[in-house]
């Protein structure tokens, strides 16, 4: 039996067994290079819960989930699939710093070695518990953040990083507010009523990190520190700014009623921060070959003016050399934006699975 026969058979008895059985259509970015239909190995690799490893260096990525086994260098049209050489038509490529494979071999091979798994049916309903996140790309316009050794510019890997996330999300169904899509300068008040005029459910600031120290390395989170006085906090906002609910029962409270209410939410946002921050870290240090420092509280203006789970993301150091290498990598800088939506995605199934 051929294996293409063997391939249609199972997609027939797919077919037979009813819609019930067939596994969720999965949402894969696609791209089109020189005619050839490719698709993200990393995207997929999410979905299906496959394992890889990436070498940089040899340019050679290694898939794994049970007993078989798959190996692809960028390039080759060559693969070795659980022992065993396989014809590509087309080679492992890298488009706009994603690694990419022929929708062609996807469909003969890995859709047959790596079903889709059914848990992944319920992902949708989880991730749409999160329906509105606000990205913000650090500095911007005059203001170029930190500066590597090779000139590399913070705002330029923000925007990157920032941009890859907001796709990543879309595809999956959520809203995306920008504070900045282009090399503008956007001051921190405005970043903050940019995040509080959309009523999102997150707020994520990117930027890169530097140190005099030269040789400090690694990624870290920030929330809003818990020295910040939520009451005084809360005092303010309820002087200038309307609760949002439903119920019209909270219309004529009064300062200090509403003062009350807000300290609860910011104490409440504090909390799911540090949860939200917390699964990015444990994403990055499975996805990224860089050190995870952790997660700490600041006192950023964007952090503390935000009224909604804020954190800031400082995504690698520009004055370490061997880290502003990988930061001026475009698929180091889809990784890191594939960690966070991953993280992210880990947030929403921990705090939304029974209902939010």
């Amino acid at each position: 039996m051929t294996k293409k026969l063997t391939i249609f058979l199972v997609f027939l008895i797919f077919l037979i067994s009813g819609c019930a059985t067939m596994p969720p259509r999965e949402k894969i970015a696609t791209y089109e290079i020189n005619g050839t239909t490719y698709v993200s190995l990393v995207s997929l690799c999410e979905r299906r819960q496959i394992s890889w490893d990436y070498d940089t260096f040899a340019k050679t990525v290694v898939l794994q989930r049970g007993a078989h086994k798959i190996n692809l260098r960028v390039g080759d049209t060559m693969a070795l699939v659980d022992g065993r050489a396989e014809y590509l038509h087309h080679p492992v490529d890298i488009y706009q710093g994603v690694l990419v494979i022929p929708l062609r071999f996807k469909e003969q091979v890995i859709d047959y070695l790596f079903k889709p798994q059914y848990a992944q049916a319920k992902e949708t309903p989880l991730i749409l518990a999160i329906k509105k996140v606000v990205i913000d790309a650090g500095h911007g316009g005059h203001d170029p953040g930190a500066i590597g050794r090779s000139g590399l510019r913070e705002k330029d890997v923000n925007l990157d990083i920032a941009k890859r996330l907001s796709k990543l999300l879309r595809d999956n169904g959520i809203t995306v507010v920008m504070t900045r899509s282009s090399d503008i300068f956007v001051p921190l008040e405005r970043r903050v009523d940019i995040a509080n005029n959309a009523k999102a459910d997150l707020f994520i600031s990117i930027h890169s990190n530097a140190n005099r120290v030269r040789s400090l390395s690694g990624l870290e989170i920030y929330y809003i520190s818990p020295r910040i006085n939520d009451s005084k906090r809360a005092l303010l906002t309820a002087q200038d700014t309307k609760l949002d609910f439903d119920s019209s029962c909270f219309s004529h409270t009064s300062l200090n009623t509403k003062a009350t209410l807000w300290d609860m939410i910011y104490t409440f946002n504090r909390g799911e921060s540090i949860q939200l921050a917390g699964n990015i870290c444990k994403t990055a240090g499975r996805n990224l070959d860089t050190r995870i420092i952790g997660v700490k509280g600041a006192n950023f203006q964007v952090l503390k003016g935000t009224q909604m789970p804020a954190i800031l993301i400082e995504s690698g150091f520009l004055s370490n050399r061997e880290e502003e290498k990988l930061l001026k990598n475009g698929y180091y800088r889809q990784q890191v934006a594939e960690a966070i939506e991953q993280g992210i995605k880990n947030y929403a199934r921990t705090n939304f699975a029974c209902g939010g």
